[in-house]
């Protein structure tokens, strides 16, 4: 359920190496550490990927550039200086976006009396201002190759349909819509669907 596991896994499945994967189920948490998780990652967080040599890459895009220079091609995170930057900019922001989803939703969670509406009127307003981003930019990333960037983004997007289904993100944001609709028919999107 984790969207940042979820990044992960989308670029596995794109470079067609997700098989060579040996998945471990774990549940963290911000307020309940896992020791298990933390025995590898001293932060508690997931994705965490230790590789047979005991060496361990604990973030989400080093995973992914790992994996990419696994097949040689660099098909996920660009060579080319502009294009790199580029993407960079782009996987900031949807991450950025990630983090605020999963605050928003922590906090929507708590009890009543806990609940702090500033906060969540805070990440609500900066939901809506990345995704106004996104859909303002949408044209310069459609039809351009799938990258860690919109990787990233897809995985956002998908985090707000898994735990705010009841917004419609989509009304005002059509052209992003657009582009998710065609992002979500890939084989990578429909096989890290979120569960549970």
């Amino acid at each position: 359920r984790s969207p940042f596991v979820r990044k992960v896994m989308l670029a596995a499945h794109e470079l067609g190496i997700a098989d060579r994967l040996t998945l471990e189920p774990a549940v963290v948490g911000m307020s309940s550490p896992n020791p298990l998780v933390m025995a590898d990652n001293p932060l508690s967080r997931i994705p965490t990927l230790v590789l047979d040599d005991g060496t361990v890459y604990a973030d989400s895009l080093l995973i992914i550039e790992y994996l990419d220079a696994l097949g040689g091609r660099q098909a996920l995170i660009p060579a080319e200086r502009s294009r790199r930057f580029d993407m960079l900019r782009r996987h900031a922001l949807a991450s950025g976006l990630i983090e605020v989803s999963v605050l928003r939703r922590n906090e929507r969670d708590r009890p009543a009396e806990k609940r702090s509406e500033p906060h969540l009127a805070s990440y609500a307003l900066k939901t809506h201002a990345a995704l106004a981003r996104f859909d303002a930019e949408a044209g310069t990333y459609m039809g351009q190759p799938f990258d860690a960037g919109q990787i990233a983004l897809a995985a956002a997007l998908g985090y707000l349909d898994f735990r705010f289904a009841d917004e419609p993100w989509r009304l005002a944001h059509a052209r992003l819509a657009r582009w998710h609709e065609a992002v979500a028919a890939r084989p990578s999107y429909q096989a890290t669907m979120h569960v549970g």
